[in-house]
């Protein structure tokens, strides 16, 4: 689950890394996408999980998103810091 959640945020971070460093008004089009793109993959990935393991239940879906909100949070503060050091340019 953590490596599941650290690779899309790795990928998403890096894909708005590019796009912001291309052309920054594309970026923010970049982050709001990778940011629905990775929420989409994250619920098929709790989906496919509780279909194939029967007895899960309320702690794994708590322990999940818990993970998703830390691992957004860090997204955020990384593209938000490299969009000030543009700002600063």
């Amino acid at each position: 689950m953590f490596s599941f959640l650290a690779g899309i945020t790795f990928i998403a971070y890096v894909l708005v890394d590019i796009g912001i460093k291309r052309d920054p008004e594309v970026g923010i089009m970049a982050i709001m996408g990778s940011i629905a793109v990775k929420m989409i993959f994250c619920m098929a990935f709790v989906l496919i999980y509780s279909i194939k393991e029967k007895g899960i239940g309320v702690v794994f879906l708590l322990n999940f998103f818990s993970l998703y909100l830390l691992f957004s949070v860090f997204e955020i503060y990384c593209l938000l810091r490299n969009l000030r050091h543009q700002n600063l340019k």
